[in-house]
């Protein structure tokens, strides 16, 4: 095998470890954000960034913000699509595409956004060092983003 295939492969085999993360990330998520199967995703000093979702900081920190987040969020199916990927070595970056219906206290909505992921490769597996959530519409079922594409939050 040409050290060139040698490369190709193991960028593929990279590229396809970092879309797994994704995928256990979103079904941790649709798990009543499992905060035992989320926290193990991300590097001990990784940054969860959710914009007017919240923002949490280091393992812990991620696994105890995710420990509350399933009474504040009791619904949601996150669908994420549309990966780019890019390797540099033991780090890389993704962006991703949401689509996710979602209740938020007692009121349905659709959020659509865009991960901006930068990701890092520890003891042979790849973990999330930064997660960025960029919200581009988080309105209500009845009203549809043509009346209201970001609702106020407290959080």
């Amino acid at each position: 095998m040409t050290p060139e295939l040698e490369q190709t492969i193991q960028r593929l085999a990279d590229i396809e470890d970092i879309k797994q993360l994704k995928a256990r990330y979103a079904s941790a998520c649709d798990d009543d954000y499992n905060p035992d199967k989320l926290a193990p995703l991300f590097a001990e000093d990784a940054i969860w960034d959710g914009s007017i979702m919240g923002h949490a900081e280091g393992r812990e920190g991620i696994r105890e913000f995710f420990a509350a987040a399933s009474s504040l969020v009791p619904f949601a199916v996150h669908q994420v699509s549309n990966p780019l990927i890019e390797i540099e070595g033991d780090t890389a970056t993704g962006q991703w595409f949401l689509w996710q219906p979602m209740v938020l206290g007692e009121q349905a909505l659709w959020l659509s956004a865009v991960y901006e992921d930068q990701y890092v490769r520890v003891d042979g597996q790849w973990l999330y060092q930064h997660l960025k959530l960029n919200i581009r519409m988080l309105t209500p079922y009845e009203e549809g983003p043509a009346k209201t594409r970001i609702i106020e939050m407290d959080v």
